[in-house]
């Protein structure tokens, strides 16, 4: 058999091109050995992180250690799932999808949306997620009271927020003897919720120990609840904040008696920070007043326009979209005058903050409301009073996250992190692109970058 030079260099050429494919894809897989945990303390300002009095040895000492930056930039709407979700994707709401704590569904003409809060994952997130990602690449991943993650295939390990008396991990806690059949029935609606955090860092430091997943994502809420009713900044503020360092710390002892400490890099942040509530608008009341909507004590019985609040932000909605161009005008110019409400934005300008255009997203309002400084939204429909003087809901967020109250706070330690960086001011978007760095995996193209300046060369 004849081969002329050209076809034997073609062969070779060939051979080399796919020794080369192998060894990128060999470079390119991921190191089974890497461990990274994501903790996000709901609630948790950048400005109350900075009072040096702050009772929290354990994430000082995360700090100290490692990188920490005075503050991180949240997205729009600054409100809780929103934000989880930007932090496992590293893009924006106008692409993940995610606009409230659950999906918003429209229901009819003349009828207010409603919230479907625990809707599975694949009909709130939009876009590839890190857990996706590392699942699919052969790691393992575990979550506790993570968001937006209902039934997600590329978990392997889960703790819900409402947990299941069938789930694994449900079943492994009662039989170690850290969660009675009690406890699990009531988790989701405890007296004291500063038991249920517990409860939930119960389980992911037995996570941790059992099944040493490549990523754990840990979220604990007692932070939210309290600044919500007490406000931020208060004493109980600060001893939520003392109490989720203790949390904390337990999580460290677990990672350290799991033998993954020297292997794994933490990742502690939040979803937004919190400003002060003195007063609170009811927009539904107003637009009641002028005629878009009946109401039956609290419940709507039709409307031709509702708000749909979010403390800090509202959207507000045409209900019938065939009489969209007949009535937002008329909504615009009723909520413009009342008391309280700072700007009225036009869906369409959602982009401008990040977020979708209202005919990509049904959970987009066709108009977005931000209040004054000191003023928050409900949707009340009932009363007569616009604006009453709150007494039981004195902290909230969903503010621009241009106001510097909203920043939050960002801490990284552990593998691959540098010691003693300080950096100015990262966003949120940047920490998925950063956890997928010290992964080894290669996300889709992300809003955000990875932070290259905290992290130690690879070795």
């Amino acid at each position: 058999m004849r081969f002329s030079f050209r076809s034997l260099a073609r062969a070779a050429l060939a051979a080399l091109s796919l020794l080369s494919l192998n060894a990128r894809a060999a470079d390119a897989a991921p190191d089974k050995d890497r461990h990274v945990i994501l903790i996000s303390l709901d609630g948790f300002p950048a400005w109350i992180w900075r009072d040096p009095n702050l009772a929290i040895p354990n994430l000082r000492r995360l700090a100290a250690e490692g990188a920490v930056a005075d503050a991180m930039t949240v997205s729009n709407p600054s409100v809780t799932w929103i934000n989880h979700t930007t932090l496992v994707t590293g893009v924006n709401p106008e692409k993940h999808g995610v606009l409230y704590n659950g999906l918003l569904v429209r229901q009819g003409p003349t009828t207010p949306p409603t919230i479907m809060q625990w809707a599975d994952k694949d009909k709130l997130v939009h876009v590839p997620t890190l857990y996706d990602t590392a699942f699919n690449a052969g790691l393992t991943t575990a979550e506790v009271d993570w968001v937006a993650v209902k039934n997600a295939p590329t978990i392997n390990w889960s703790f819900a927020e409402i947990p299941s008396p069938e789930g694994v991990i449900e079943k492994e806690l009662q039989v170690a003897g850290l969660l009675s059949p009690d406890q699990l029935a009531n988790i989701a609606t405890p007296v004291n919720i500063t038991a249920r955090d517990m409860q939930w860092t119960n389980a992911a430091a037995h996570i941790l120990k059992t099944h040493k997943p490549n990523l754990l994502m840990f979220h604990l809420l007692t932070t939210d609840s309290v600044n919500h009713t007490y406000g931020p900044g208060t004493l109980a503020s600060l001893t939520a904040y003392a109490n989720a360092d203790q949390m904390v710390g337990q999580l460290l002892r677990a990672l350290k008696e799991s033998g993954l400490e020297e292997k794994t890099s933490i990742v502690v942040t939040t979803d937004h920070g919190f400003k002060k509530v003195e007063k609170l608008i009811y927009p539904n009341v107003a637009l009641r007043k002028a005629g878009f909507l009946k109401a039956l004590g609290p419940k709507v019985t039709s409307c031709d326009g509702y708000v749909f609040a979010q403390g800090g932000i509202a959207f507000a909605f045409v209900t019938d979209p065939a009489r969209k161009a007949e009535l937002l005008p008329k909504l615009k110019e009723t909520l413009e005058k009342v008391e309280g409400i700072d700007k009225v934005i036009d869906g369409t300008d959602g982009p401008k903050l990040g977020m979708p255009l209202p005919e990509n997203n049904q959970g987009m309002g066709d108009l977005i409301l931000y209040p004054k400084p000191g003023y928050a939204f409900q949707s009340l429909a009932a009363g007569d009073d616009e604006v009453v003087v709150s007494t039981s809901y004195l902290g909230t967020h969903g503010y621009p996250n241009t106001d510097p109250d909203l920043d939050g706070i960002f801490v990284a330690w552990g593998k691959g992190i540098k010691p003693g960086m300080k950096l100015d001011r990262v966003a949120n978007i940047d920490v998925a692109p950063t956890l997928a760095r010290l992964l080894g995996i290669q996300m889709p193209p992300m809003d955000g970058r990875v932070l290259e300046e905290i992290l130690e060369p690879v070795k």
